[in-house]
């Protein structure tokens, strides 16, 4: 692989001598020769193609076939390789006080009527929901060219807006009308898109409909004034992302504002690499001089990193590099060393909760919000014919002090608040003030 995608390279083992022989950018491939060892077949990109390595020369390997599928006979063969697995390979003896052998027959009768992906997904789905175990179940998704998708402009609209139009509420930091010249601000209502004008029994999002990534045309009205624009449009996925740090900087300067400064907030929303960097890159870059760390895992959806976390933030310090009057360092340096609290919700899930559990036990800081549910175990998903992604956990995580599994094992905040509807509708993060009242005591 060199920049882009991976391609055929040929090595003289005399000189050492590399080129490239033929440029295919794909994700991989395989090669074999044939039996005089003179040519090469490769799979690549789902093509087999004949190589002559003296000559570069490559002809595709057309191949053409038909195939008759027995739907019936293959759904009973992957709903039996379901029940088998599951049978080998769950995590913990007893399925969780289920009878798994008599769970067969209950599901496998209804195999005759299932009628498409959907409906066997839905199935499997139910038969795994018996074990009531987190990791688990089966679904089914198609996307097509055709499906709806509708883009985004980056804004967040007024739902209070009566008649005509679609009003805007607030202009998100860096979407599509945030940008240079656009001067989109709230209260601006978009009369049109691309000459449709919208009418107030109408939603906006029909006009988006798979859109993202095009220029589109918008009619505009703001205290009086009109006129047009045009923008590019993002996807869901994409605005998703500009609300999510939204969402951080509110957080964020709420924190701040709350404690003068003294205190830093970081949220990790999973147990990934990414998350990792960026919370140790915060923490020990704009927050390093901060008294007190709020970390927010609410809505954390998992990965492994809880080892790593509960090191990094579980630090003591034991050396200071100073002189009598000026410190210029201490150890370790590569670890939080100060009080910190944590922020947990309904939401946490997998290593999510692995992590809010660890923190607890190891007596890191108070553990603040609602209780996390039990589903520190880990995953085994996989798929059979038909697209169908199913799963059941196939290792668990036990408590090396108590002994007892994780799984179905809920933990419960230090300090339990919930964030209400009401309180939520008003612009209040009842948790997030509770975390920073907490940490204030810490630090005094």
């Amino acid at each position: 692989r060199f920049e882009r995608g991976m391609n055929l390279w040929t090595t003289d083992l005399r000189t050492r001598e590399t080129k490239q022989l033929i440029a295919l950018n794909a994700s991989g491939g395989s090669l074999t020769w044939d039996k005089e060892q003179k040519n090469i077949f490769m799979l690549s990109g789902g093509t087999i193609s004949k190589i002559d390595p003296a000559t570069s020369k490559r002809e595709v390997v057309t191949l053409r076939g038909e195939m008759t599928v027995d739907l019936a006979a293959e759904r009973a063969a992957a709903f039996d390789h379901v029940w088998r697995k599951t049978r080998d390979t769950y995590y913990t003896a007893g399925w969780h006080g289920v009878d798994w052998l008599a769970i067969r027959p209950v599901y496998a009768k209804y195999l005759p009527h299932i009628g498409n992906e959907h409906e066997f997904a839905e199935l499997l789905a139910e038969m795994l929901g018996e074990l009531n175990v987190s990791h688990s179940g089966a679904r089914y998704s198609a996307s097509g060219p055709t499906n709806d998708a509708t883009a985004s402009l980056g804004v967040v609209y007024d739902q209070t807006h009566i008649g005509a139009g679609a009003r805007i509420a607030e202009v998100i930091a860096n979407g599509p009308l945030s940008k240079a010249g656009m001067n989109v601000t709230a209260g601006t209502v978009i009369e049109a898109v691309d000459g449709v004008s919208i009418t107030a029994a109408m939603d906006i999002a029909q006009l988006l409909n798979r859109k993202a990534g095009n220029n589109v045309l918008l009619a505009l009205e703001a205290n009086g004034a009109r006129r047009e624009i045009v923008v590019k449009p993002v996807t869901q996925g994409v605005e998703n992302q500009l609300l999510y740090a939204r969402w951080v900087k509110r957080n964020r300067d709420e924190v701040d504002r709350l404690s003068n400064g003294r205190l830093g907030y970081v949220h990790i929303p999973g147990m990934n690499d990414g998350s990792y960097r960026t919370t140790v890159e915060e923490v020990l870059g704009k927050h390093a001089l901060k008294d007190g760390l709020v970390v927010d895992t609410r809505n954390n959806g998992g990965g492994d990193l809880v080892a790593d976390l509960e090191m990094f933030l579980s630090g003591k310090r034991f050396f200071d590099y100073t002189t009598d009057t000026r410190s210029v360092g201490y150890e370790p340096n590569f670890r939080w060393t100060k009080p910190s609290v944590s922020l947990a919700n309904e939401a946490n899930y997998s290593d999510g909760h692995c992590y809010a559990y660890a923190y607890q036990q190891a007596k890191i800081g108070p553990l603040i919000g609602m209780p996390v549910p039990g589903t520190c175990t880990f995953a085994g998903w996989s798929s059979v014919q038909g697209g169908i992604r199913w799963g059941v956990p196939g290792l668990g995580v036990k408590d090396a002090t108590t002994g007892r599994f994780l799984e179905n094992l809920q933990t419960e905040p230090d300090i339990r608040v919930m964030n209400d509807a009401a309180s939520v509708a008003r612009g209040e993060d009842r948790q997030l003030l509770a975390a920073v009242e907490a940490l204030r005591g810490l630090v005094r």
